[in-house]
């Protein structure tokens, strides 16, 4: 009995400390469990403030390359639906198009018979060629070039009755102020008669039968008017005859394109008496003598990029064609230059770019960017962004700018020879 109870005891000891234990143990576990919570909390709302900066980052990194991507998927597209189409529109337009071409300078040159004539044309104390050069509006340059005269101007017309009057006064042989002032009068008059004729003609050619007189006189002058070394009379037939070809293929309406390709370049008739582009110009005087509103805007922002209808599109189209035929335009070396160099500046001025090298006579620029600023993925948006901003900002430049962006990276490590 005793026995019993002893070990009875013994077992509620152990019981006891037993109960003490898992208890000290559930408090050691409670303990635990509030400090891993304590620490979850804390690294819950530490990596909350990391993860939105990492999801910042990796967002914005997704977008650059979704949008080179979505770029590069757009123009693969565009350019399988749009090729085989274009090449055989515009093939079929240009092969229905031939006119000739007529280079014309600002100087024109009349052979003399002698060079015992340059004293007379002189004059006595150089009365005969002041009073040539106040009647004409031109200059006489008379120099050692055996038996020529140079007659120079940037007016086209005044030019041609310099150059008329001075052949009549050679072969007449009076040369002197009064006979001067009166060959000249006299040619001015058979001048206007012909540009009258011009104008004429050119609408004729054109299509066109109801344009006003004034109007009509305007495009006359395009028979003594160049643009790049370019015949006005006829850079203007061509732009008609290729706007026409393209209305019949894109179901245009006929009659505005033709109006409208016919005045596209009015104001060139005028730009050196009137301030102003000579699109906006022409579409000034065009509103002055009553021509409808729709063939102006037609026509009007044909260098601005303005297009309020298709026919607008297609007189743009009409006239860089004409203008980018090969040997259509000559460019004088100064506007060459500002235009390259004008180039060369708005591809400096974007962040990451290292230097910048217009080439091909300026319709291509290499454009070298930093690898350490300019990403592998964001070379396409640099490249769809420069273009643009040179579409915005440069005028009147040849046809398309191809921009190139180059980004190179260079590792270099070098060998040391064993020293023995």
């Amino acid at each position: 009995m005793r026995r019993w109870e002893a070990h009875k005891g013994i077992e509620t000891a152990i019981m006891n400390t037993d109960q003490d234990h898992l208890q000290q143990e559930k408090q050691t576990l409670k303990q635990l469990q509030d400090q891993y919570k304590e620490r979850l909390a804390e690294l819950a709302k530490v990596s909350q403030e990391r993860a939105k900066e990492l999801l910042l980052s990796e967002l914005d990194k997704d977008l650059a390359e979704d949008k080179a991507i979505r770029i590069r998927k757009m123009e693969k597209q565009l350019e399988e639906e749009s090729e085989k189409k274009s090449r055989e529109l515009l093939l079929s337009t240009l092969q229905r198009i031939a006119t000739d071409h007529v280079a014309e300078m600002t100087s024109a040159t009349v052979k003399l018979p002698d060079e015992e004539m340059k004293g007379r044309i002189i004059g006595k104390e150089g009365r005969n060629i002041k009073a040539f050069e106040t009647a004409t509006g031109v200059n006489l340059v008379i120099d050692e070039t055996p038996e020529m005269v140079t007659i120079s101007s940037f007016d086209p017309v005044r030019r041609e009755v310099a150059t008329q009057s001075l052949k009549r006064l050679i072969a007449d042989g009076r040369i002197q102020p009064a006979r001067i002032e009166e060959i000249v009068n006299q040619v001015k008059g058979e001048t206007q008669n012909t540009i009258k004729e011009a104008g004429e003609e050119l609408a004729y050619r054109a299509g066109v039968i109801d344009l006003p007189e004034d109007i009509t006189n305007l495009l006359g002058r395009f028979k003594f008017r160049t643009s790049y070394g370019q015949n006005m009379i006829e850079h203007t037939l061509e732009v008609v005859n290729i706007g026409k070809a393209l209305a019949a293929e894109l179901g245009a309406n006929l009659e505005l394109i033709k109006k409208a390709c016919l005045l596209h370049d009015l104001g060139k008739a005028v730009t050196a008496e009137v301030e102003g582009s000579h699109d906006k110009v022409g579409a000034d005087i065009a509103r002055r003598h009553g021509i409808e509103e729709e063939i102006v805007q037609t026509f009007e922002g044909h260098h601005t990029g303005e297009f309020p209808n298709l026919e607008a599109i297609i007189v743009y189209l009409a006239d860089t064609i004409s203008g980018m035929r090969p040997g259509a335009r000559r460019e004088d070396y100064e506007a060459y230059v500002n235009r390259v160099r004008e180039l060369e500046n708005i591809a400096k001025s974007f962040t990451g770019v290292k230097d910048a090298y217009a080439i091909s006579a300026g319709r291509e620029v290499r454009v070298i960017v930093k690898p350490e600023e300019i990403m592998e993925s964001e070379m396409v948006n640099l490249a769809h962004e420069l273009s643009l901003k040179i579409h915005r900002q440069m005028k009147n430049f040849p046809g398309q700018i191809k921009v190139n962006v180059i980004r190179e990276t260079r590792t270099a490590a070098y060998a040391t020879a064993q020293v023995e």
